[in-house]
């Protein structure tokens, strides 16, 4: 997996880097994944079988937090919806307001702080990560390996975890509409949600720690040829 062709760019003028940069991508062992199947019950959180979408962070503002709540509320307003948020942080108050603004209090669960959070996400049906930016976007690899079809910006690393059309959409900073627009598109069909949901496994699939390891061994294997 490699950066994109202008954020190279803009790393080597801003470091002054004249060799080429090599990327190794983050990793998960899916294995861990596949154990949390059946931790928990959908019908908890969706007892009328409603669609659960969840987001998952520590509730920055880079994070966007407020934009994952207007866009559930346009999906809910299609689509019978739960949204689960687990996290905390600095902009709780602010969503905590803009949920009753909304009047989408009552079709919200926040569960704060959690130890396993992948114990609840693996009973969504879609998860949203709007942030600002992500570096790599693990949270998102983490929802894909279990089979969590993902709704994100197109920022920074997450065009490299997220394949737009595949494994989720991808959407400008902000664009509350797109991406409520690209939920609804895959939730409003058992068909298509079940495309996206192995889409996305497959894609984390190439995230394993089987496939990632190797390149690491192979980096450190070479640096060791050069100044042994």
């Amino acid at each position: 997996t490699s950066v994109s062709e202008s954020l190279k760019a803009d790393t080597f003028k801003h470091f002054g880097v004249t060799r080429e940069i090599e990327v190794i991508p983050n990793f998960v062992k899916i294995s861990d994944y596949e154990k949390h199947s059946t931790d928990c019950s959908h019908e908890l959180f969706a007892p009328k079988g409603e669609k659960v979408i969840m987001h998952i962070s520590n509730f920055r503002k880079v994070k966007r937090v407020e934009d994952v709540l207007q866009v559930f509320d346009k999906v809910r307003k299609v689509i019978p919806a739960k949204l689960i948020m687990v996290g905390d942080g600095p902009e709780r108050a602010n969503i905590e307001k803009l949920c009753r603004e909304l009047n989408t209090c009552d079709d919200i669960k926040s569960l704060g702080k959690i130890v396993n959070p992948e114990q609840v996400l693996a009973i969504a049906d879609l998860f949203l990560l709007p942030s600002e930016t992500e570096s790599f976007g693990l949270a998102a690899l983490e929802a894909m390996a279990l089979s969590v079809p993902v709704i994100s910006s197109n920022s920074g690393g997450l065009p490299e975890v997220n394949f737009d059309g595949v494994s989720g959409y991808l959407s400008n900073v902000g664009d509350i509409e797109g991406m409520a627009a690209n939920a609804i598109k895959i939730l409003e069909n058992n068909e298509t949600l079940n495309n996206f949901k192995s889409n996305a496994l497959t894609t984390a699939k190439q995230f394993d720690i089987q496939n990632i390891l190797p390149l690491y061994e192979e980096l450190y294997l070479r640096a060791i040829s050069i100044y042994a």
